[in-house]
């Protein structure tokens, strides 16, 4: 798809705290772009600072730091921002059995509706001025389900809804969207995850209470199943920079290899084939087995 240049080489960046916001942040930044990162935490503000960023506090479960942040990046830009990288995200772990309604609403309240309600309020000075990028980062398992993770995968299934959505509603107007759909990358993700298992899952009461505490345990270490692929987040962070600066940004961009396996074999393999992978590697996790 053909899209306007930005006019002004400016992006709100969500997330960079660690891992893929940071990368992206440092790597728009040395392509000369302005970058507004973002952070909820003091300490995570203070150290973009240290690096000479100007960032913006914004937690998107928050609707009035939603408000703020989104307030401030038009301000600071005089409302002619080029692009916007939605990367701030949560992963809870844990069977869908698992879930409370509490947890459930946390994962897309992060993951979802936040990041829905802050492009929505910068959308409109985007098409006031003829052009604009959205780049969403999702993740392959948005297109391809994995056991103990549904809640994560719903809401990277949603998030590829609401690009398409967004892409088709936004075609007259000079704004491109694009998600991102990263596989295993090298960053905080996993421990952020574990803890958050933790906090909203009560493995104890789960007939898979073992697998739980031990993929908590896992990612508190920062340990992959699939390491051997795993990719620096400067390579997610270069697929951003052209979903903002090419004349043709694409609709999807799959990193990693096992996301463009994930996303060929969600389109090509059969659900029954699919649920037999998915099947053995929840049974590869069982008490007595390696995983």
């Amino acid at each position: 798809m053909r899209r306007p240049p930005v006019p002004s080489r400016t992006v709100l960046v969500t997330g960079c705290s660690t891992g893929i916001g940071l990368a992206t942040a440092r790597v728009l930044r040395a392509r000369r772009w302005t970058v507004w990162p973002t952070a909820r935490r003091a300490e995570d503000l203070a150290r973009l600072m240290e690096e000479g960023f100007d960032p913006i506090a914004l937690d998107v479960a928050d609707p009035a730091s939603v408000e703020s942040a989104a307030a401030a990046v038009l301000e600071r830009s005089g409302g002619r921002l080029g692009g916007l990288v939605n990367n701030a995200g949560v992963g809870i772990a844990g069977a869908v059995e698992d879930l409370s309604r509490d947890a459930l609403r946390r994962q897309f309240e992060v993951n979802v509706v936040g990041l829905v309600d802050l492009t929505n309020r910068l959308i409109p000075a985007m098409r006031a001025q003829g052009a604009g990028r959205i780049v969403n980062i999702g993740s392959v398992l948005g297109r391809i389900v994995a056991p103990m993770v549904g809640a994560y995968c719903a809401s990277k299934y949603a998030l590829e809804a609401l690009s398409d959505a967004w892409r088709i509603e936004l075609w007259d107007t000079g704004i491109g969207v694009s998600i991102v759909e990263p596989g295993p990358i090298e960053s905080a993700f996993r421990r952020n995850a574990a803890e958050a298992a933790a906090r909203w899952i009560d493995a104890d009461r789960s007939r898979f209470r073992e697998q739980i505490i031990r993929e908590i345990e896992r990612k508190r270490r920062g340990e992959s199943a699939h390491r051997r692929f795993m990719r620096p987040p400067e390579d997610v962070a270069r697929v951003v920079v052209h979903a903002l600066e090419s004349s043709r940004p694409r609709r999807r961009y799959p990193v990693t290899l096992p996301a463009h396996f994930g996303v060929w074999a969600g389109r090509w393999l059969p659900t029954a084939w699919l649920d037999r992978l998915r099947l053995a590697g929840l049974r590869s996790d069982r008490p007595g087995r390696t995983g």
